[in-house]
């Protein structure tokens, strides 16, 4: 892996939000992360999300900023505020959520900006989370809709409590190129399309051909990751084991490196091998947000044995 000889601007498209937690609040929402780790990468990353005029607002907008995340699409909402989720983290570091709701990522706007944003961006990551409120689903379908036809655009699923139907699922799948999702989701989302059966490759190549998708990927946490292509070419890597402090925010880091390789046409192979890595190091870190030591993102992920 290497660093990029030139950036892509990637968008990150949906919830911006606190999480909770027991020993303080900590940055997050899976586009907020996703673009975080696609700046570290050495592209610009976008958010487009909205918050409240709120304190948690401020301080959200005044973070991704020092970070060096664009923000300038974020918008800014009177009567609602900004989203919080508490979370709590079991002893093998894995996540359980409680998202507050009406807030203000459930009211995204969809704005001449916007529109103009859509039309320039090399790749737009979106979740299923964002979309529990007809508004927001409304606006990230025509923020997609208006992307050019050259622009990849991702499904990351991300299922989250009771926040998804098969409508949105088989909708968003339906408007992307690629969709990632962990290897607990897929059965779900293969039982509620009523496509069901099979390996977990059998699955991901039944909906790559279903949807005409370009790639299907299948994260196993720190047993690696499944790459299906359109062409039906598979890729496996067996991942890495490191010492987790919590994994908020590994998928999506996961996400934003594989997008970084795609855009580059990277091999199927690097593009596993640097999604894994830096997937692996988020995980090895408090928060979903970490701040690489002096070297960058790609001297920290090189220590990933």
């Amino acid at each position: 892996m290497a660093m990029a000889d030139h950036g892509f601007q990637i968008v990150g498209l949906g919830e911006i939000l606190w999480d909770l937690f027991p020993s303080g609040r900590q940055l997050g929402g899976a586009p907020a992360n996703f673009a975080y780790i696609t700046t570290l990468l050495g592209n610009r990353g976008i958010v487009a999300s909205r918050v409240g005029t709120d304190d948690l607002g401020e301080a959200a907008i005044g973070q991704l900023a020092r970070m060096g995340v664009s923000t300038t699409s974020v918008q800014s909402d009177a009567f609602h505020p900004t989203g919080t989720v508490r979370v709590q983290v079991d002893r093998a570091g894995q996540p359980c959520f409680l998202i507050e709701e009406g807030v203000a990522w459930d009211f995204l706007e969809w704005t001449l900006e916007w529109k103009a944003l859509a039309g320039e961006v090399d790749a737009v990551c979106f979740g299923s989370l964002a979309q529990r409120c007809p508004t927001t689903s409304a606006t990230i379908r025509s923020f997609l809709r208006a992307t050019r036809p050259n622009t990849v655009r991702i499904f990351d699923v991300n299922l989250r409590q009771r926040f998804f139907t098969r409508g949105v699922l088989e909708e968003s799948i339906g408007l992307a190129d690629i969709v990632k999702l962990n290897h607990e989701e897929l059965p779900r989302i293969m039982t509620l399309l009523e496509l069901a059966g099979g390996d977990e490759a059998t699955c991901a190549r039944r909906l790559v051909a279903r949807y005409n998708l370009k790639m299907v990927c299948v994260t196993r946490g720190p047993s690696g990751s499944m790459l299906v292509t359109g062409d039906q070419r598979i890729a496996e890597h067996t991942g890495y084991r490191v010492k987790v402090a919590d994994t908020v925010g590994s998928g999506d880091a996961f996400t934003a490196a594989l997008v970084h390789e795609y855009l580059r046409g990277s091999t199927l192979e690097n593009m596993s091998e640097a999604a894994n890595r830096v997937g692996a190091w988020v995980a090895s870190q408090v928060g979903a947000m970490p701040v690489p030591p002096h070297g960058g993102l790609w001297e920290a992920v090189s220590e990933i044995a």
